[in-house]
């Protein structure tokens, strides 16, 4: 998996190209396709098969085969539903389940790290890098849209305020839907493409809810009573999960227009660890919640009164595995798929800026025949999760659009 989750899909030539660059892009291919076949080739029929059978299945069936135990299914198999509107049962959850599963930290595999003084740390230390690099970075300065010549090339971009940033080269790092639909006008871009990504599956169901706390929460199931931080308190804690039925009960719950009556939750504690982020004797504690529609029939996410409730609704299923949870909230912020939408810029609030079935990974993501980081605009760039390999805290899009914009300047220069 690392050879196709860090290289860039095999992609055709997308222009009128030289008889060099046709060859120089059917060798590089030739070698990616290769370098494929070596690695099948040492697996075995029978590890293909079963590599397969795992990309294709629900991660309801790949748990079912794997473990007995309701619980342990249950707290895996979020991570195949995680940011989705699917349900364990889907099929091709299962390679979502992988996608959680597969990377690692610190060399070792399938872990997730707190980052010291909050994820922010990490756009930082890269800004930090870029400007002793010789880059100018600009902040809290909103895109509004493209500059573009002729109708085929990228020049820059125009900012909310009406000042304009020339640039031979443009990578967004915002959703295909955004950069393309909102961002270019219009009869620019190839009707084809414009069909595929406005058509694009950008629905979500999560939600997000931050608070800060005076106490940590005891669960009574651990038989550890004490006020200190334990073993309990470090990883991801799951709650009102306890079987896979009760994830797609909660997934139908979405289906049917509501938001989901027993919710799932997964709650981390990064104060624990990070004592950066919290006065003493304070903790912020983190919510992912679904499934929550974008447009619930029940109600409005603007009616504070709503939003209210639903939020009681997830800190009171809490107390019934952490008494008194309720009660040490001193305050909360709450965004729901229309405010990460909003604030965030995450179309139909998609944490992986598009859906991530089957059906738009590798060549097809973002769109058939545009899956290496190239647009139909000259000089412009999709660098984020909604190009391969998608989305998740791993910085590949980035990094493979990285390298085929140096390929690409230095062919040019």
């Amino acid at each position: 998996m690392d050879l196709v989750l860090d290289s860039p899909p095999p992609e055709t030539v997308q222009h009128k190209a030289s008889i060099n660059e046709k060859l120089k892009n059917k060798i590089q291919n030739s070698v990616f396709w290769a370098n494929c076949l070596r690695q099948v080739s040492s697996m075995g029929q029978k590890e293909m098969v079963d590599f397969v059978d795992l990309l294709l299945s629900p991660a309801s069936k790949v748990l079912n085969k794997w473990f007995e135990a309701d619980v342990l299914k249950a707290t895996l198999a979020t991570d195949a539903v995680i940011g989705s509107t699917a349900s364990v049962h889907t099929p091709g959850s299962g390679y979502v389940l992988l996608h959680h599963v597969m990377g690692e930290s610190d060399g070792e595999r399938g872990i997730w790290s707190h980052v010291e003084g909050g994820m922010g740390s990490i756009s930082k230390a890269i800004g930090n890098a870029a400007i002793g690099a010789g880059a100018h970075i600009i902040t809290n300065a909103e895109v509004s849209g493209l500059l573009i010549e002729n109708s085929t090339t990228v020049c820059g971009v125009i900012l909310a305020d009406g000042t304009e940033v020339h640039s031979s080269t443009v990578l967004s790092n915002a959703t295909p839907y955004k950069t393309f639909l909102e961002f270019v006008p219009n009869n620019v871009l190839p009707d084809d493409f414009v069909r595929a990504v406005k058509h694009s599956d950008y629905s979500s169901a999560t939600t997000k809810i931050n608070l800060a706390v005076d106490k940590l929460p005891q669960f009574p199931c651990c038989k550890l009573n004490h006020p200190h931080a334990g073993p309990q308190h470090v990883g991801t804690i799951h709650i009102g999960s306890e079987s896979m039925e009760e994830i797609h009960s909660a997934c139908q719950d979405a289906v049917n227009g509501i938001p989901s009556r027993r919710p799932v939750i997964e709650m981390t504690i990064p104060s624990v660890l990070d004592k950066t982020i919290s006065p003493p004797g304070k903790h912020v504690i983190n919510l992912f919640v679904q499934y929550t529609p974008y447009k619930p029939l029940d109600g409005d996410w603007q009616d504070r009164a709503y939003r209210e409730s639903f939020a009681q609704k997830c800190f009171t299923l809490i107390d019934e595995y952490a008494p008194g949870f309720s009660a040490s909230i001193i305050d909360y912020d709450m965004l729901t798929p229309p405010d990460l939408e909003r604030e965030i810029g995450l179309t139909g609030g998609n944490i992986f800026h598009g859906a991530m079935g089957l059906d738009s990974l590798f060549l097809m993501r973002p769109a058939k025949g545009w899956s290496n980081y190239k647009t139909p605009l000259q000089g412009l760039y999709l660098c984020g999760s909604g190009a391969h390999p998608g989305g998740g805290v791993m910085g590949a899009p980035g990094r493979n659009a990285a390298r085929v914009v140096l390929q690409d300047v230095g062919e040019r220069t």
